[in-house]
């Protein structure tokens, strides 16, 4: 972080209620070259056509271009290029791919305000924070069910999240720290740009362009007034037993001592969302019982084993360790499982054709990313399914290369033990990570 950057850091770590009101002039030509050389090389070009390698051919005059639109308010933001990706449960996700002037200004933008807000989110807020990632919240998850009293869990699931951001009320929640009339100008702009799809461009009051730069910190702005604030002054004052609380982007789980509170909560929930232009989904949101004494009181009543439920592509289950000791055990999404397999059986079709060896340093590549995220304790299982499958994948097209190919699985088990990692534990217990970067 630039010596700028953290001045204002300190600025809103000791004033929490100070409201910055000059700000625009740290959009900088260097903050600028910084954000250009933040962004991924290989992104999809907006509506502008422009790549990462385009723009750095010409990198240091087009810069000092954008950054002399930027001062004397001629910059424009364009609308976002509509493309859709498929998710695991077989529908497609819209994103807004931004034009790569617009990536830049946002990245550098986000950097600015990041500054500030870090100082304000709060602890249970994990997604698309630096520092922060998918496997603190996961940790902070275990480690919040098993070391507290927690019989209940809320899997609260908003529907379509970035589509429904009220703009307005958006831009008023920033205006609590942000007095700067050009940054609110610059995000206006974003939020109006509008989308491109099929030659229309469409523009509404609603939504913060999912897929966009800025889009992850807009979203963690608006969730930190509607929800944060709001969740961590009931568990204060209205609930009456012990309450958990973490939240990673738009997915939030809640943790409760008694049923009673999980269901004020969740009636609550719903009319403050409601008032800020957000609905929880009906059939997405489940109350179940769960934590260590789940099974034993279901067993009392005559009914089956504790429910799960699903969080950043694991299912969650009460379980027991080899002494018997209540254990959490997370287990890799079926469905994130399969799309991941069917996308590499799509690849695998490009790549034919390619000399084994390099079909086999991809292929490591692939399970090499895929056990760094689901390598996780208790997941040992689904690692190795997740191997097997795609050595299979891997099988079936060598041997559709040629009628005479003789792929026995022997060959292929010899090929798979050459190229592909074998499956393995790569992440520590939640409990003892947790304690390293919590250790308060």
């Amino acid at each position: 972080m630039s010596q700028a950057l953290e001045r204002i850091r300190q600025a809103a770590r000791q004033r929490k209620k100070e409201r910055f009101t000059t700000l625009f002039h740290h959009l900088s030509r260097e903050l600028l070259e910084t954000a250009f050389f933040d962004l991924k090389k290989s992104a999809s070009a907006g509506v502008d056509g422009l790549t990462w390698q385009t723009y750095a051919a010409d990198l240091e005059r087009k810069l000092a271009d954008l950054h002399a639109r930027g001062q004397r308010g001629a910059y424009r933001a364009q609308p976002g290029r509509r493309v859709y990706i498929p998710k695991p449960d077989g529908r497609q996700r819209p994103l807004a791919v931004a034009a790569l002037e617009d990536k830049i200004v946002q990245r550098a933008t986000a950097a600015v305000l990041s500054a500030i807000y870090e100082e304000d989110f709060l602890g249970f807020s994990y997604g698309f924070r630096p520092g922060r990632g998918a496997h603190g919240a996961l940790d902070a998850l275990v480690v919040g069910v098993t070391s507290t009293k927690v019989n209940f869990v809320l899997d609260a699931d908003i529907r379509d999240f970035f589509g429904s951001v009220s703009q307005d009320w958006l831009v008023r929640f920033l205006e609590h720290r942000i007095g700067d009339p050009r940054i609110l100008r610059l995000i206006r702009k974003w939020l109006k740009a509008g989308i491109l799809e099929d030659g229309v461009v469409t523009t509404s009051d609603q939504g913060t362009g999912q897929g966009s730069v800025i889009s992850p910190l807009l979203a963690n702005v608006y969730l930190h007034y509607v929800f944060d604030l709001w969740a961590h002054r009931w568990r204060r004052r209205e609930a009456t037993g012990n309450v958990i609380i973490v939240r990673y982007a738009d997915d939030m789980i809640v943790g409760f001592e008694h049923e009673a509170d999980a269901r004020r909560f969740l009636e609550a929930m719903r009319e403050r969302f409601e008032a800020f232009a957000l609905s929880l989904h009906p059939d997405k949101t489940p109350l179940i019982e769960f934590g260590r004494h789940a099974a034993a009181n279901r067993k009392r009543r005559g009914l089956s084993k504790p429910e799960t439920f699903s969080f950043l592509g694991f299912i969650f289950i009460c379980g027991r360790s080899r002494p018997g000791k209540f254990l959490v055990k997370r287990k890799t999404w079926r469905d994130r499982m399969r799309a991941k397999l069917q996308a590499i059986k799509q690849e695998l079709r490009q790549r034919m054709y390619q000399p084994i060896p390099d079909q086999g340093k991809w292929l490591g590549q692939v399970v090499k990313g895929y056990f760094n995220y689901h390598a996780v304790p208790t997941n040992s299982q689904a690692l190795v399914t997740f191997r097997f499958f795609l050595t299979e994948l891997w099988s079936r097209t060598l041997r559709r290369r040629s009628q005479k190919d003789a792929m026995t699985w022997e060959r292929i088990t010899r090929l798979a033990n050459d190229w592909l990692p074998k499956p393995r534990i790569l992440h520590p217990w939640p409990h003892q990570r947790f304690a390293v970067n919590y250790p308060r």
